[in-house]
């Protein structure tokens, strides 16, 4: 668990870098925690089932750090690869595949029902994962669980 985290703070001071002259940000794993926990009261995960909150904005990336209770749809973001970083609980990720009822959510980025015909992997505290630009996925919640995860949005 500590090499991931290591690989959290990495990541983050290498962003800092990039995209900020003289700048860093470092979120321990009890930061990350803790905004977690804010999130898990905001009204929309009681709605959607999901709760996002931007942390820092750099040139061609960005970090953001979600939890859901619920099963999110499918999505492509054609223009930016998520790396996800698995701070607590567990989920499925189905990856590839076709995207069922496809509509436009923005430039670039598309929606779904779902995704057919993919690849699911099992995701938990400390599992990294890195998707692709174009690529279909979808998380998938089991009644009762939830999953927070930080999230590199990388603009490809």
């Amino acid at each position: 668990m500590q090499k991931i985290w290591g690989l959290v703070v990495m990541t983050l001071i290498t962003s800092a870098a990039m995209g900020q002259s003289g700048g860093v940000n470092h979120y321990s794993a009890s930061q990350l925690h803790q905004m977690g926990q804010k999130l898990e009261q905001q009204d929309s995960l009681r709605t959607t089932g999901v709760a996002t909150e931007t942390l820092e904005k750099y040139p061609g990336h960005f970090t953001m750090l979600t939890v859901r209770t619920a099963s999110g749809g499918a999505e492509v973001h054609g223009h930016y690869a998520d790396i996800f970083f698995v701070v607590d609980g567990d989920a499925t990720l189905t990856t590839g595949g076709t995207v069922l009822n496809p509509t436009s959510a923005g430039p670039g980025e598309t929606r779904g029902t779902a995704v057919q015909g993919g690849v699911q992997q099992k995701l938990a505290k400390g599992d990294v994962v890195h998707i692709s630009s174009n690529m279909p996925h979808q998380v998938s919640i089991s009644k009762g669980h939830s999953l927070t995860y930080f999230v590199v949005k990388v603009q490809e």
